[in-house]
Order: structure tokens, then C-alpha cells, then sequence
């Protein structure tokens, strides 16, 4: 059975199978991501694309091109993670890339196919890369 959805039933079974259905997805690869809410420090987890860079992983706050996502929000004020890829689980540091790694991470991130370039042309903000630092 296909993973259907990039949402809820996407974080669902990703968690049931350990990312046999879900870390595989339209062509990339999918982690999932969980925060602290920053109003209500409820733990949500989102799927999200990303690319490996060394120990780390890199993910892109693109929303589409539309407001920040809240999982950005989230990191900004608590950046201690959660990260599962497939079913390995472990905690992680999250930041933007600076301004110097950014466009090297850019290109690794828009060769996962999905269209990051596309989405910062139409957004109304820099779109940033996080990387996600385990430890």
C-alpha cells in the first residue's frame, strides 16, 4: 500500500511500518520531523523531503511558498527535535544555514526535484534551509 497523502495518514503510517511505506516518496525521500509547539509545547510531527549533508539532514521551510510553516516557528523557539528516518529515531539540533552555506545546500535540496526555486519566487520571504544536527 502507497502512502497517499503528505499529511497526517503520510506521519501515520510511516510510524506503523518504521518508513517502509512513506520514507519513499513521488520519486524522493521523506523524514519526519517533530517539534514542541511554542504556545502549547504539544509535540507535532510533520513529513518532510531531505537530502543527507555528512551526519546531518537538510529540510526546506518552503510551505509552498506561503507563510512560514509552524514546525519553523516551532524550532526557532525550542531547537531540539525529534528526527525518524525510517526506524531510526533520535534527537537533533535544528538551525537555518547561514547565509554562506545556503546556496550549496540550496542546490542540493532542488535536486531532490521538488520545486524550491518555484516556491521562493512566488514567497514573501527568503525561504530558509534547516539543518538538523544530531545529537
Amino acid at each position: 500500500m502507497g502512502v497517499p497523502l503528505f499529511g497526517q495518514g503520510h506521519v501515520d503510517r510511516y510510524r506503523e511500518t518504521d518508513g517502509e511505506e512513506g520514507h519513499d516518496w513521488q520519486g524522493t525521500t521523506v523524514l519526519l520531523l517533530t517539534t514542541s509547539g511554542r504556545n502549547s509545547g504539544a509535540k507535532r510531527t510533520t513529513p518532510l523531503i531531505y537530502q543527507r549533508h555528512g551526519d546531518d539532514y537538510l529540510v526546506v521551510a518552503s510551505n509552498g511558498g506561503g507563510d512560514p510553516p509552524g514546525w519553523l516557528l516551532n524550532l526557532q523557539d525550542d531547537p531540539i527535535v525529534a528526527v525518524q528516518v525510517k526506524a531510526d529515531h533520535h534527537t537533533a539540533r535544528a538551525r537555518v544555514a547561514t547565509a554562506e552555506e545556503k546556496p550549496e545546500l540550496w542546490r542540493m535540496m532542488t535536486a531532490t526535484g521538488t520545486p524550491y526555486d518555484e516556491f521562493q519566487a512566488k514567497a514573501e520571504r527568503e525561504i530558509p534551509v534547516v539543518v538538523l544536527e544530531p545529537g
